[in-house]
C-alpha cells in the first residue's frame, strides 16, 4: 500500500556537521574543486554561521561517509543512477545536490548553485521548516535562498549566492528597520526580489510565488527533479540507495 501520511526528519543541530563534498559530475564545473571547497569553507564560517548558527565543516570525499553530510555533484538529473541520491544520506542524513549540466546550461554558475544548497541545508536540514507570513492563507517554506537567489558577492573570489537571514521571517519589522539580506537588497519581511521565488502552502498544495514574470517564466523551463521544492510537494524524505546508483551505472 501507497504511503499516505508525510514523513518528516530532524537532525541534531547542537552538533557540528561535517559534511562530505563528492564529485560524481563527468562535466567540467567551471571552478576548481578544492578552491570552491574551501571558498564554501569561509562562505559558511565568515557569513552564514554568525548569522544563522550554523557551523559546519566541509571535506572532499571520493563517496558517503558514515555519520557525515553530502553535497552532490551531479551531470543532471538524467545522469546514471542520479535520482537514486535522494533526500538523505544511505544513513539518513541530510543530503544536498547541484546538478552541474542543468546549471551550465542555464548559464548559471556552479559555485552559487553549490552555495545555495548549501545555506538552505544548514538553515533547514530536514526540508520541513515552514511559518506564518503576510498572506495569512499561505505557510511559507522557510528557504533561505529562494527569494534572493539571483544575487550573489565573492568569496575568495568565487560567487556565492545571497542569502535572507531570519528578520526575513519576521513580520513586526518595519521596511528598512534591520537587515534582512546578506547583501542588503531586501527592504521589508517576506520580500521576494525580481530574479527569486518563496515557495508557499495553500488548500493543501505547493506552489511557488515568483518575484517576476520573468522569473516565473524561467522557473517553469526548469527541471526540478531532485529539487527540495519537488521534496517538499512529495512530503517524504528518502535515503539514498547505493545498490541503485550501482545498478544504474552498471546498466548505463
Amino acid at each position: 500500500m501507497a504511503r499516505t501520511n508525510p514523513v518528516f526528519g530532524s537532525f541534531n543541530q547542537g552538533d557540528v556537521p561535517t559534511i562530505a563534498c563528492i564529485n560524481q559530475a563527468t562535466v567540467d564545473l567551471g571552478v576548481d574543486f578544492d578552491k570552491l571547497i574551501a571558498a564554501l569553507q569561509v562562505y559558511v564560517n565568515k557569513h552564514v554561521f554568525p548569522v544563522w548558527g550554523t557551523p559546519a565543516k566541509l571535506v572532499k570525499t571520493k563517496g558517503f561517509v558514515k555519520n557525515q553530510w553530502a553535497l552532490v555533484f551531479l551531470d543532471d538529473a538524467d545522469q546514471p543512477g542520479a535520482l537514486a541520491y535522494h533526500d538523505l544520506t544511505p544513513r539518513g542524513l541530510p543530503l544536498s545536490k547541484v546538478f552541474v549540466k542543468t546549471t551550465l546550461n542555464n548559464n548559471e554558475l556552479v559555485s552559487i548553485s553549490a552555495s545555495h544548497e548549501l545555506v538552505e541545508m544548514l538553515v533547514d536540514p530536514a526540508v520541513n521548516i515552514m511559518t506564518t507570513g503576510p498572506d495569512p492563507k499561505l505557510v511559507y517554506a522557510y528557504e533561505s535562498a529562494d527569494p534572493v537567489e539571483a544575487l550573489s558577492f565573492k568569496v575568495n573570489r568565487i560567487p556565492m549566492s545571497n542569502f535572507v537571514y531570519p528578520s526575513y521571517f519576521e513580520t513586526f519589522h518595519k521596511s528598512n528597520s534591520v537587515t534582512f539580506d546578506h547583501m542588503k537588497a531586501v527592504t521589508k519581511p517576506f520580500q521576494i526580489l525580481k530574479g527569486g521565488y518563496q515557495i508557499v502552502f495553500k488548500n493543501g498544495k505547493w506552489s511557488q510565488v515568483h518575484g517576476s514574470k520573468t522569473k516565473q517564466h524561467h522557473f517553469r523551463r526548469e527541471d526540478r527533479r531532485g529539487h527540495r521544492s519537488e521534496t517538499r510537494k512529495s512530503g517524504l524524505l528518502r535515503r539514498t540507495s547505493t545498490n541503485e546508483i550501482a545498478a544504474a551505472k552498471r546498466s548505463d
